[in-house]
């Protein structure tokens, strides 16, 4: 099957033809129909993400069709289904507390196993997959990959996001539009902050109550203006040190800071303003992925026509394009996100 291998950091993908996966006892092999490129993918490329090592395939927004089952999987052969990028045991006590996205024996194609910048993935433990809606486009169905589940997550399980309540967004990346999208849906009034016009401008038409041009170095005050006192919940969705000091700086009193962006490589540890999180009796919280069980709300709520999250998605591109789509995280993206759809070129 064609792949796209991590042969050096940061030098283009080796297109490849490498042998199909072995089927998982207890999962599935999928014929991947598409595929989102990330931010993490990105991390793991130039060698910043700690588990991801040259002769990895990458790749983990992805949903497929069944083409062969395990003994011991629920999936038939023909189900279209979607995959979270963490697959839970099942077993451990967290999954069975319901907070599966914390699993302590965690299953990751696309960062340590092979994932799906290929035509065919391997996926065990497939009680973790849902059934993809009949008319959920695959294109879309990959965008939602790890940005909106995690966005999902990041305002209903961790935030406790509530109609009415001012919501900051710092990066309108894919994380940044899903979580505007997703806010606005929950009735809450958005604001979003970025350093690239084009994107502040996207942001606005797809319902941002502001948009801050945050070059200006001072967001946070500006926020604070606007909502008179600041925000409620503030969603950081880049991981870097000046937007999550922005995040926490535009709380008000109360307030909830959700870290989406992943902070690794030279951006692992960060100073934080601890006096602010201490005076205006702050919360801060963690978030990564989402427990699979979250799948059918967020599917209905799409397909209920409550959100439209089509607009994330502003290409669809072929397996040879991953490369240039990675190497665009290096600086300032254009608005949307990328979804590999043509996996044979």
């Amino acid at each position: 099957m064609r792949a796209a291998v991590l042969r050096e950091y940061n030098t283009p993908l080796s297109l490849e033809d490498v042998a199909e996966p072995e089927c998982p006892e207890d999962g599935v092999v999928l014929k991947v129909l598409a595929c989102g490129v990330c931010r993490s993918d990105w991390h793991g490329w130039v060698g910043e993400h700690p588990r991801v090592k040259p002769g990895q395939i990458g790749g983990h927004e992805y949903c497929g069709i069944v083409e062969e089952v395990g003994a011991l999987a629920q999936f038939k052969v023909g189900d279209r289904v979607i995959a979270p990028f963490i697959l839970s045991c099942g077993s451990c006590p967290q999954c069975r507390s319901g907070e599966s996205n914390t699993c302590f024996d965690q299953r990751l194609p696309g960062f340590i196993e092979p994932g799906a910048f290929a035509e065919y993935v391997a996926v065990p433990r497939d009680h973790n997959l849902a059934h993809l809606p009949e008319d959920m486009s695959p294109t879309l169905a990959a965008a939602l990959g790890c940005r909106v589940t995690t966005a999902w997550h990041a305002l209903t399980g961790r935030a406790a996001l509530q109609p009415g309540e001012w919501l900051a967004v710092h990066g309108t990346g894919g994380i940044g539009l899903a979580t505007l999208l997703l806010g606005r849906a929950l009735g809450a009034r958005v604001i979003v902050t970025d350093v690239v016009g084009e994107k502040l401008a996207h942001a606005t038409s797809l319902g941002a109550d502001h948009a801050i041009d945050a070059s200006g170095g001072d967001s946070a005050k500006e926020i604070r203006e606007i909502t008179g006192g600041g925000a409620h919940v503030s969603v950081e969705a880049l991981g870097f040190p000046v937007t999550v000091a922005a995040s926490i700086a535009c709380l008000r009193p109360l307030g909830r800071h959700v870290q989406v962006g992943m902070p690794v490589g030279h951006h692992a540890v960060q100073e934080v303003n601890l006096n602010t999180v201490y005076m205006g009796n702050l919360a801060l919280y963690g978030t990564r992925g989402m427990p699979a069980h979250k799948y059918p709300t967020l599917l209905n709520l799409i397909a209920s026509g409550l959100v439209d999250l089509s607009p994330i998605v502003a290409r669809e591109v072929a397996l040879s394009d991953v490369s240039d789509e990675l190497a665009a995280f290096n600086g300032p993206t254009a608005p949307g996100v990328a979804v590999v759809t043509d996996f044979l070129r």
